[in-house]
């Protein structure tokens, strides 16, 4: 299908400057962050692993990990009817088909889209804001991907537990401020954290960012890894940026 057919109005299509990747985005809805871009180089999936992506909005991770992980299946759930149809463009725009599906879909009836125990790997770059917080309209596209409007936290640890195998992960991406909350209710559902990666915009900034790694029916014991530097200085990306993330 031409390029053009597969746009619609206010939309573009995005260079994701790896391996020939791109992305069509609605700058009037939500356009993908850093944090998924670093989320999909903290992931880890394995030859043909059968993979979700909860909360999926352009379907950013699962193009990502398509060409930084040997993942076999890809699956990205997303509850807003737009942003998975466009989303599902993007995957044939990449000619990702075979690889990638896209499914509109709430986490919350999770157990009537798929099996209990059926993914090796699941992966999220939840809503960081609890509803209620400086929230305008919840209607909104950016309202429901930075807040906790259609899903909890509790949500999506609740339903990556389900969906998980036993030995199976689970990675997310979120803020350091909600750390605590987040390793109670993994805890909770019996998700043992099991890597973590706090990522900071500057050398001598607190952390912004962080990337956690669980595992389901896990054993107590937690790696944390070497802080994620994000500048170098005002405008100029780090090393690790740089070679790692190609920014």
């Amino acid at each position: 299908m031409p390029e053009e057919q597969l746009l619609k109005d206010g939309e573009r299509i995005d260079d994701l400057e790896l391996s020939g990747l791109r992305i069509i985005q609605d700058p009037g809805r939500f356009c993908f962050g850093m944090d998924a871009v670093l989320l999909s180089g903290f992931v880890h999936a394995s030859i043909g692993d059968r993979c979700l992506d909860i909360g999926t909005g352009t379907g950013i991770i699962p193009i990502l990990m398509s060409a930084k992980t040997e993942a076999g299946h890809i699956i990205g759930l997303e509850i807003q009817p737009e942003s998975a149809e466009m989303a599902a463009r993007s995957v044939v725009l990449n000619g990702l088909s075979s690889k990638i599906e896209i499914i509109n879909g709430d986490i919350r009836e999770a157990a009537s889209y798929f099996e209990a125990a059926s993914f090796d790997v699941i992966t999220s770059n939840p809503p960081y804001m609890i509803a209620d917080h400086g929230i305008k309209n919840p209607d909104s596209a950016l309202a429901i991907a930075r807040h906790e409007v259609c899903a909890t936290l509790e949500d999506i640890v609740k339903a990556a537990a389900h969906l998980v195998r036993t030995g199976g992960n689970f990675y997310m991406v979120h803020r350091p401020f909600r750390l605590a909350e987040i390793i109670r209710t993994l805890s909770a559902y019996n998700m043992e954290p099991k890597r973590m990666r706090f990522v900071y915009p500057y050398a001598d900034k607190e952390p912004n960012m962080v990337l956690i790694q669980s595992v389901r029916g896990g054993k107590p014991r937690m790696q944390v890894d070497k802080p994620l530097i994000v500048f170098e200085s005002q405008g100029v990306y780090s090393e690790e940026m740089v070679r790692d993330y190609g920014f």
